[in-house]
């Protein structure tokens, strides 16, 4: 039986010899293989501006800062997401409020939003979930009605679409994570994409120190530069990330044609008018033993991931901060979701492995 993992980051021979080349020019710091990603990148999600940054996490913080989101402030976000989503809210002194999501996608749903909405709320993060995008016309109608930013977390969905719209283009900003495990790496990176250019320039700011020139520092800043040597490996991997993830789409529709009817367990909705990159590909499990099958399929060679386990407003963290939610959706996910492997590595022998694996556990559990 084969060991099958949650993730498998491509990394060839291209990657190797870029990284090579880097190393040997002596320029290993931010310098030109950052702005020529930076360039590339913003053309292939079709904004005027990218700035890229070590991770995702302080592009999120640097969005935020960029668009004068501080103390006293809220910023509207999914509470069922990684961490990061949160806490960069909370490093600019602001406060993160949680809409519920929506059970079939995962994601915000719009409906909750307004109800969240205060005199103090400044922003809102839609959360792309495991490649999926958010109901980003909804969501752009109640920011436009309350005059709020749109700051897109789209850690997870790098060459995702809504309505023929590239995810990244839809907010005032949007922020993407290199991760390894993503569909794309630098090994550890962020970038942020917009067409805003005074808040290209406040970022571009902000990620280096407050300098809007050498030694000149208009305000503080942080040390949020990505290294030539990462971007290095990111120009090598956007080459590749279009086949990424027509073989993640592949692997999915593969994965849902043959588990569409198997009982105890719901496959990814999708809408039709939506693309979907899966970063993740989750299954949500009947019953009050989720547990129970992480383990079955991890003894069958399965890898799992779950993604998430705690509503942030759960979060030991945010409990002592006072910080807290009420979103009964997100809280049933949590409960039950499983992700299971989808990565571009997977042969068809693979994922008829997960496909039996899975057929067996619902014949166990139900």
């Amino acid at each position: 039986m084969k060991n099958i993992s949650i993730a498998n980051p491509i990394i060839g021979d291209e990657e190797v010899e870029e990284v090579l080349k880097v190393l040997r020019s002596g320029m290993i710091a931010q310098g030109p293989k950052v702005e020529e990603f930076e360039k590339k990148f913003a053309d292939w999600i079709g904004t005027k501006y990218a700035i890229a940054t070590n991770s995702g996490t302080s592009a999120l913080h640097v969005a935020l800062l960029a668009c004068k989101i501080g103390e006293g402030d809220e910023v509207i976000t999914s509470p069922f997401t990684f961490i990061a989503s949160g806490n960069s809210i909370v490093y600019t002194g602001a406060k993160p409020v949680f809409a519920d999501i929506d059970l079939k996608t995962y994601n915000i749903d719009p409906k909750d939003i307004e109800n969240h909405i205060t005199d103090k709320t400044k922003a809102i993060m839609p959360v792309h979930l495991y490649g999926q995008p958010a109901k980003m016309d909804e969501i752009k109608e109640i920011a436009k009605k309350h005059d709020l930013f749109i700051i897109e977390d789209a850690a997870q969905s790098h060459g995702a679409i809504f309505k023929n719209e590239n995810i990244g283009t839809l907010g005032d900003m949007a922020c993407f994570s290199f991760y390894p495990t993503k569909n794309m790496t630098t090994s550890e990176g962020g970038i942020i994409t917009t067409n805003d250019k005074e808040l290209y320039e406040r970022s571009r700011m902000l990620r280096a120190h407050g300098a809007s020139e050498r030694y000149h520092h208009d305000e503080i800043g942080y040390n949020f530069r990505m290294t030539d040597i990462a971007a290095a490996i990111g120009l090598a991997q956007l080459k590749k990330i279009d086949n990424f993830n027509s073989k993640r789409i592949e692997n999915a529709n593969y994965l849902s044609e043959n588990l569409k009817d198997i009982e105890g367990i719901t496959t990814p909705y999708l809408d039709s008018d939506l693309k979907s990159v899966y970063h993740q590909y989750t299954i949500k499990v009947k019953g009050d033993n989720r547990d129970d099958w992480v383990e079955f399929l991890n003894n069958e060679g399965i890898g799992t991931g779950i993604h998430y386990p705690i509503p942030l407003y759960n979060q030991p963290i945010y409990k002592k901060l006072n910080i807290k939610g009420n979103c009964p959706n997100a809280e049933e996910a949590a409960d039950s979701v499983i992700s299971i492997p989808v990565h571009p590595s997977l042969s068809k022998n693979d994922l008829n492995q997960v496909i039996e694996a899975i057929k067996k556990a619902s014949k166990n559990f139900n």
